[in-house]
């Protein structure tokens, strides 16, 4: 029998963890500590979807300023136990997975080391297995399309098989870019409906809000890309 050639490519932060508030949370400390108030909001709207070292330099070209190796490697730290202790998996996201027949991955604007808390922390590691991919192992991180194509191109998927599950615009456009379809995701805590309507406009095929809802969509972008 021949296997199904698709394969399911998602995003982590946000999508099976809900892991943005918090990130976003600790960047905003950070940036207040070395003299740039900033509110969680703000931060989520510079930072969200970016791996870590656009995120460096963005921050750094907020603050005008370099940001010291010692105190981001301090931040990162504080991060990570925060993210052992209270990190959760986006609800419903085990059930959902396993539902959809079909190879999956992970794919991630986080550091591995992060993306390896994450999925260690919420147990979501063994529906994924060595199949986690991070920008750091690209040369453009999101919106370019460099971090999908690997990933496809490491598991021997064509991009026009593979569906991304993302959050933030930026992971839609790096999909669309890829020529991959995509199914914005807008049930994490951190969105809103301006953030929803954000994903929708970055050309995602479909916008869910909760994970329950991720087999039909999947079936019905499956179905769209046939025709």
């Amino acid at each position: 029998m021949t296997r199904d050639p698709t394969l399911l490519i998602f995003d982590c932060d946000g999508v099976l963890v809900d892991s943005e508030l918090l990130a976003n949370a600790a960047i905003a400390e950070l940036m207040t500590q070395l003299g740039r108030p900033m509110t969680v909001e703000e931060a989520l709207g510079l930072f969200v979807g970016k791996r870590l070292q656009d995120v460096l330099a963005a921050a750094e070209a907020v603050l005008g300023a370099p940001i010291p190796p010692a105190v981001a490697e301090q931040a990162g730290q504080r991060l990570f136990e925060r993210l052992r202790r209270e990190l959760k998996p986006i609800e419903g996201v085990r059930a959902a997975i396993e539902a959809l027949p079909y190879r999956r991955c992970v794919a991630s604007s986080s550091s591995p080391e992060r993306i390896r808390v994450s999925l260690q922390a919420t147990g979501l590691a063994p529906l994924f297995g060595d199949d986690v991919f991070s920008a750091e192992q690209v040369e453009n991180g999101k919106p370019a399309p460099d971090l999908f194509l690997f990933a496809a191109r490491c598991l021997g998927a064509s991009p026009a098989d593979c569906i991304v599950i993302e959050d933030s615009p930026l992971g839609i456009a790096a999909a669309r870019s890829a020529g991959m379809r995509a199914i914005g995701f807008a049930g994490g805590s951190q969105i809103d409906e301006r953030a929803a309507a954000r994903i929708a406009a970055a050309g995602a095929d479909r916008v869910i809000h909760r994970m329950a809802e991720l087999p039909a969509a999947v079936a019905a972008v499956r179905r769209d890309a046939r025709r």
